[in-house]
């Protein structure tokens, strides 16, 4: 017991001389402010990096955007977040060198290395299919896109992920090895393709003359239209109903806007004209009790 009591006492002066010791509070102090200057350093590294970065691309954001803005801005992404991984991990070891000597890590990083590749073939292929998105400009920054089941305007292109925001605000990350098919909306002006539903008791050369007028009355830039819609003609005999199919070019990702502003203001149209538009209708046969199937 009295050994314990001892190495107890012993225990205690040590944490008392490590705790009231000034040296010690010097040195925490001195490692703190060292350790605060690397952050603060490392943040402004990034910051004026990408202030110059910016200054150097120079975008001005149009719609739709030309080819070389939409590479400009896809590298754009790409340079900070490379800038931004290289100076983050440079004030890491610096840190670390404040605790230990880190020359015998870098040594070993090239066995380390080795060792978790053969776990690490996933991010390699992520980067190398990154840098062939971006080589081959399959689709940039800004650019609305169908990759699989995910739809919608694309916020980034990493080293490894790419970020897509959907219409409803969310935001998908995919891995860049995972993306094999993709539909570019972007590149090419979009066609709007618009059904056009009239009934039967309505004359059929009336109806058609009317949509041509309505659509020379359509200016261009209407809904991002670019040139005059033009009337295929009867694309449909329906049971109830005959379908005619216009068709509208439009600037790229235009073409769903167009076609709900376009059904609007023909729907305004035809009413003015006295043209309904069909609807399903129900006729019904009452049965009168006591009155044979002959007599009715």
């Amino acid at each position: 017991m009295e050994e314990v009591e001892e190495q107890a006492k012993e225990q205690a002066e040590k944490v008392g001389k490590f705790l009231f010791n000034r040296e010690t509070w010097v040195e925490l102090g001195l490692l703190a402010i060292k350790i605060a200057v690397i952050v603060v350093i490392a943040m402004i590294v990034v910051a004026i990096g990408k202030m110059i970065i910016r200054r150097m691309f120079t975008l001005k954001i149009k719609t739709p955007l030309r080819p070389s803005e939409r590479r400009e801005k896809t590298l754009l992404k790409l340079l900070e977040n490379t800038l931004a991984y290289v100076v983050y991990f440079s004030a890491i070891l610096a840190i670390l060198s404040e605790f230990m000597d880190i020359s015998g890590l870098l040594a070993s990083a090239g066995v380390l290395g080795l060792a978790v590749g053969f776990g690490a073939q996933s991010l390699v292929k992520d980067i190398i299919s990154g840098f062939f998105i971006i080589f081959e400009d399959q689709f940039s920054v800004g650019d609305y896109v169908e990759i699989g089941t995910t739809m919608g305007t694309v916020e980034e292109i990493g080293l490894r992920t790419t970020k897509i925001s959907a219409y409803g605000g969310e935001i998908h990350i995919l891995p860049n090895g995972n993306i094999t098919q993709v539909i570019n909306y972007s590149i090419n002006n979009s066609l709007a393709i618009i059904d056009v539903r009239i009934g039967y008791e309505v004359d059929i050369n009336r109806a058609e003359t009317l949509l041509e007028e309505f659509l020379t009355t359509l200016p261009i830039g209407y809904g991002g239209l670019i040139d005059r819609p033009t009337l295929i003609g009867v694309q449909d005999l329906a049971v109830s109903e005959i379908v005619f199919r216009v068709t509208a070019e439009t600037e790229p990702v235009m073409q769903w806007a167009f076609a709900r502003k376009f059904r609007k203001d023909l729907k305004v149209f035809l009413d003015k004209h006295g043209i309904e538009i069909p609807y399903p209708t129900i006729m019904t046969y009452q049965r009168k009790e006591g009155i044979s199937e002959d007599e009715q």
